[in-house]
């Protein structure tokens, strides 16, 4: 029941409890949610009320809708990205590119589908790879699945002069993928960098990636630098945040 002394409007202190009860586990991933008339007797509030709780929780990703089934508690990430060895030059060696890795680990079968064209670099790509805008660069578009399930939006660009002639111009990089490609061409990979963000998608990345309302996207933007530091690929990536679980790992010393 709801406390009406309170001064906190019955909707938000049903989407507490609902939000807690979500949070301890009481009601698991994948769990139904109890149907709109039992939470209406539970709380002793009215239907519109109950509605407007649950669109709170929609808005923050922890419950989606079915439409004939009712609502559900969202499962958490899937997907595990291990910073600490996918882009090692081992796993290249081996053609664990680190997509296919990180979905292979979770026992998804992974795939991808790729577009390669070529642009003008803008102010922004200029910056990350060092080069004056207009300089035309090669674009590797790619859409990631998991078990034909889209979880991850890629577009990698390299300055054209790096590319030319190479396999990364084509769909099919070959074993070891792009990285390889640019090792056998003489650019050995010395770092990377990664800057990782968190944002609500654009609606065509929405669309992309079937994802409910309220749930967001974490983005990570990737520079590999030759061991000189010189910038070789920009690589932006928008993951859906419900299917992924980032991890970095170090060592103390």
């Amino acid at each position: 029941m709801v406390d009406r002394t309170s001064g906190v409007p019955a909707f938000r202190q049903v989407a507490a409890d609902l939000r807690e009860k979500i949070i301890s586990g009481q009601f698991a991933p994948g769990a139904k949610l109890p149907s709109e008339h039992d939470l209406v007797q539970a709380y002793g509030v009215s239907r519109p009320t109950v509605r407007e709780a649950v669109d709170v929780l929609r808005s923050e990703g922890l419950i989606t809708s079915e439409h004939g089934r009712g609502v559900f508690v969202r499962p958490p990430a899937s997907i595990r990205r291990l910073a600490r060895s996918r882009l090692s030059r081992d796993a290249r060696e081996r053609n664990r590119g680190a997509f296919l890795a990180d979905a292979a680990i979770r026992g998804f079968t992974p795939s991808m589908s790729v577009k390669v064209r070529f642009e003008s670099a803008d102010a922004r790509v200029a910056g990350h790879l060092a080069i004056a805008e207009g300089t035309e660069v090669t674009v590797r578009d790619r859409v990631m699945r998991a078990d034909g399930l889209v979880v991850q939006l890629a577009v990698s660009r390299l300055r054209r002069e790096l590319t030319r002639g190479t396999a990364i111009e084509d769909i099919d990089t070959g074993s070891g993928g792009t990285y390889a490609r640019l090792e056998e061409a003489g650019h050995a990979i010395g770092s990377f960098a990664e800057h990782v963000g968190a944002r609500m998608p654009a609606p065509a990345e929405a669309t992309q990636l079937q994802l409910a309302g309220g749930v967001p996207v974490i983005t990570v933007t990737r520079v590999a630098y030759a061991d000189d530091g010189t910038p070789l690929e920009m690589n932006d990536m928008v993951l859906a945040a419900d299917r992924y679980e980032l991890s970095y790992e170090w060592p103390a010393g």
